[in-house]
């Protein structure tokens, strides 16, 4: 038996129990279909086949969530920050036990590469081990002084909120939103993408066998329009995570205005690349075939346009398409394969359909442009040349392994086709001139910018895009900032004059 035959063989016995029952609703501790008893599928994006059927959840599913997690709320937010991150570590223990089990399940749930996904679990552990980390100081504030009053502020849980995560690496970005709100003392009603809802299960389930008491975790399935639009409009939801598209984020705010909800969005983006001529261009080469071909190009900080300082765009765009047409495409449980099948169907098809829009545009397809095979959703990696920054396939993000190269001459040229979308998430820029590097990062708009980097995260460090891309920031202190409320406390240091009037 091949490794690959043999992966497929474990990812089948890993996934038989959610096949079997179903993917169903965790709610109170307890595994419950929609209360309509309707159900929906995934599909396995290698083949199309279905892989589970899944609750497909109504207003009514998510009520009985978010009693749950109000109900649980008021002891876990009085359990010591200290006692927290002790479950929060166990938690985090329990994922790696089982990293395998979820590695597997989500290559087969979403069709991204198992030598991305083999680290799905551990990057999620390590997000419940920093966040349990945080957890025993995350009441703590500061203390402000004058010559009569001492103001003492601290922060306090907001109470329970909603989670809703994305397709593309639904697990591991479903620990980013969920382990801080955890840690801060938060409930939480998690509503997955319906493209990718298998291993959403599998974390309630790990959550609450390393301890974590019942009701403070709930998964409800179902469609945005239905179960989504009632989490993000329910009285008791104090606040909204959220990780998708920029029009959906739109939708989300309208819906959560009529009870003030706080919300938090992680958007869309269309990333510049920028090769200034004095750059190590190999090195150049290698981050921005990897930021836009690694994780099928699904990923919301993709390097998805590739600006190239006109002298050298003719050899950094022949490098790139080279390394494009040398990825390896493949199942995604083969351990070398690359680039897996695409989420579904449908994302498919839109990803297909820019090509036709390059040519129509006049730009050049110099690698890729096509499907691959006949069977599943596989594209192959994408290089667009001879674009221009007004280009469709320069403005509006395509998700997928598809890059568009635009020339430039000057600073000042580079830094307005990289302004020059809806976007603001991140920024890749490569030069080695320090002062262009200074000038360029204070000017660009974008949340996070990396210099002669590909994207390195750093926990501690704040995580968000700007304009259509997103509000608020995720990582370190700042994730506390969103689930939790600042308070203040003013205490008299001498007795003070008090106006008096009426007298």
């Amino acid at each position: 038996m091949s490794v690959l035959q043999d992966n497929i063989a474990k990812a089948r016995g890993y996934m038989q129990p959610l096949v079997d029952t179903g993917v169903l609703n965790h709610i109170d501790g307890a595994t419950v279909p929609a209360r309509s008893g309707a159900v929906m599928e995934t599909i396995s994006p290698v083949d199309g086949s279905v892989l589970a059927q899944v609750a497909k959840s109504g207003a009514e599913d998510i009520d009985a969530a978010v009693a749950a997690a109000k109900t649980a709320f008021p002891g876990w937010s009085k359990i010591p920050g200290a006692e927290r991150r002790k479950i929060l570590i166990k938690v985090a223990e329990a994922i790696e036990a089982r990293a395998e089990e979820i590695a597997f399940t989500e290559c087969m749930d979403t069709g991204q590469a198992l030598r991305f996904m083999s680290k799905a679990a551990i990057r999620g552990a390590a997000n419940f081990r920093f966040f349990a980390d945080q957890a025993p100081g995350a009441e703590d504030g500061m203390v402000k002084r004058t010559p009569t009053q001492m103001n003492t502020t601290s922060r306090r849980p907001i109470g329970p909120v909603g989670v809703i995560t994305p397709w593309n690496t639904p697990f591991m970005l479903s620990t980013w939103k969920i382990a801080p709100a955890l840690a801060a003392g938060c409930t939480v009603v998690h509503k997955p993408a319906e493209f990718s809802p298998m291993t959403a299960k599998l974390l309630v389930e790990i959550a609450e066998s390393a301890g974590l008491p019942k009701g403070v975790l709930n998964v409800v399935n179902g469609l945005g329009e239905t179960a989504g639009k009632r989490l993000t409009e329910h009285p008791d939801i104090r606040a909204i995570a959220f990780v998708g598209e920029s029009k959906t984020g739109s939708m989300i705010m309208k819906q959560g205005a009529d009870t003030l909800k706080r919300v938090h969005f992680e958007l869309g983006g269309k990333n510049p690349v920028i090769v200034f001529d004095d750059a190590d261009l190999d090195r150049a080469v290698d981050a921005a075939v990897f930021m836009i071909y690694s994780l099928n190009g699904e990923r919301c900080t993709s390097s998805s346009r590739l600006l190239v300082q006109a002298s050298v765009y003719d050899a950094v765009t022949a490098k790139v398409a080279e390394a494009a047409a040398r990825i390896r495409i493949g199942h995604p449980l083969d351990p070398e394969t690359v680039v897996g099948p695409l989420i579904h169907p449908v994302h498919e098809q839109k990803v297909l359909s820019y090509f036709d829009t390059a040519r129509a545009e006049g730009a050049t397809i110099a690698t890729g442009g096509e499907k691959v095979g006949t069977e599943g959703c596989y594209v192959a990696p994408t290089l667009f040349t001879n674009a221009t920054a007004d280009m469709a396939i320069s403005q509006e993000e395509i998700f997928g392994p598809v890059l568009t190269a635009i020339s430039f001459e000057t600073e000042e040229e580079a830094l307005a086709i990289a302004n020059g979308t809806d976007y603001g998430l991140s920024a890749y820029l490569w030069t080695n001139d320090l002062g262009r590097a200074m000038r360029m990062t204070d000017a660009l708009e974008a949340g996070m910018m990396w210099v002669n980097s590909e994207n390195i995260r750093h926990l501690p460090t704040p995580f968000g895009g700007v304009k259509a891309s997103g509000i608020g920031r995720d990582g370190g202190d700042w994730s506390f900032d969103f689930y939790m409320e600042t308070v203040n406390v003013s205490f008299p240091r001498t007795e003070h004059r008090i106006p008096k009037l009426g007298g």
